[in-house]
């Protein structure tokens, strides 16, 4: 059994604004410790998967840096998307090259900008669901048991009686809920988050996107056609940017009745928002995280990263003040999801950060 696998990796963390923006996106970040997530994640899975059977994919605007940050990874095995068009077309992309090299392949598919700890149940739980990949034709994703009433989060519905050891066929996929409706999910026992993470038979999932996605497969195999040929480049940029914008939970996922889930006992993050990073870091003895040139006073239970200019806080309780690039953000913690619409407004009036 050969075990490859693909790190989706061509977003730009909007949530994470105004430190990551389309060129210095958040997997490219330091978040924690002296390394960027993308580093963090390709390292997660030495020993797992050889480095030359790792694919990564990105964008032509972060290609430059993405090779330069993960020397490790042959050259080649970096994929830059021509535009972005979310990860069914990403995850179809990435299958036709492994499949041309590997037509046994079995593919861990993970985003680039999470944070896993209790490394030894991560492996433990991988091992679980690329064993059932291999031995059936399922699609497997991974689960993670809820610990509180997350809204950031999409969640999972299962069959709590198991198909194998930890496997339970899936019932539906919710979307990202209200607060009540994450509370009665919490409640229900039944519910997990999802991960974002998918294991599969690169035949099983080629297979799963002819039956419920045909446009794309359509697609794939106009590019497959000439992979490896001075043909390629042209032949992905033109059929590229009429494929479909949709994710793989959409496309395939929620409409496949092969899809299994695997609970992951490990601690798992996918720093959504400056509320998670919060919530990950280190406080002092008034619940504040403080990085960079910054005084406060009076301040309590609050973010505040400053790594350039000096920033004073004063009164402030429940707090997020990011001072960089030289923009400046203040929002409460509650509304950490709501950042993504600064970008939003951002592109709509064409203006421009350094």
């Amino acid at each position: 059994m050969n075990v490859y696998a693909v790190v989706m990796a061509g977003g730009i963390g909007a949530r994470f604004w105004p430190k990551s923006n389309e060129k210095t996106p958040k997997q490219l970040l330091k978040i924690f410790g002296d390394k960027t997530m993308i580093q963090e994640t390709v390292e997660r899975l030495d020993g797992f998967v050889d480095k030359d059977k790792i694919y990564v994919v990105t964008n032509k605007m972060q290609l430059p840096l993405m090779i330069e940050q993960l020397p490790q990874i042959p050259q080649g095995n970096i994929i830059a998307e021509p535009f972005g068009r979310e990860t069914a077309s990403c995850i179809g992309l990435a299958s036709i090259i492994i499949q041309k090299r590997d037509p046994g392949a079995v593919v861990i598919n993970l985003p680039a900008d999470h944070i896993i700890r209790k490394l030894d149940e991560f492996y433990l739980t991988l091992k679980l669901a690329v064993e059932f990949a291999n031995n059936t034709n399922g699609l497997v994703t991974i689960g993670i048991l809820p610990s509180r009433p997350e809204t950031g989060y999409g969640y999972i519905q299962i069959d709590e009686r198991s198909v194998a050891d930890n496997i339970h066929r899936v019932y539906s996929f919710a979307e990202k809920p209200n607060y009540s409706t994450a509370v009665r999910f919490l409640e229900s026992g039944d519910f997990l988050w999802n991960s974002g993470m998918f294991i599969w038979k690169v035949s099983s999932i080629l297979n799963e996107i002819q039956i419920h996605m045909p446009d794309l497969y359509e697609g794939l195999e106009e590019i497959k056609s000439v992979l490896d040929t001075p043909a390629f480049d042209k032949k992905l940029a033109t059929v590229y940017g009429q494929l479909r914008k949709i994710s793989i939970d959409y496309g395939v996922m929620e409409k496949s009745q092969k899809v299994y889930l695997t609970k992951g006992n490990f601690i798992w993050s996918d720093i959504g928002s400056w509320e998670e990073v919060y919530q990950l870091s280190e406080k002092n003895d008034v619940g504040n995280c403080i990085k960079g040139n910054v005084f406060t006073e009076m301040t309590v239970d609050s973010f505040i990263l400053s790594p350039d200019k000096f920033t004073a806080v004063i009164g402030a309780e429940n707090m997020i003040v990011i001072n960089d690039n030289d923009c400046t953000l203040i929002c409460r913690r509650d509304q950490a999801q709501s950042v993504k619409k600064v970008l939003d407004y951002l592109k709509i009036n064409k203006l421009t950060m350094k």
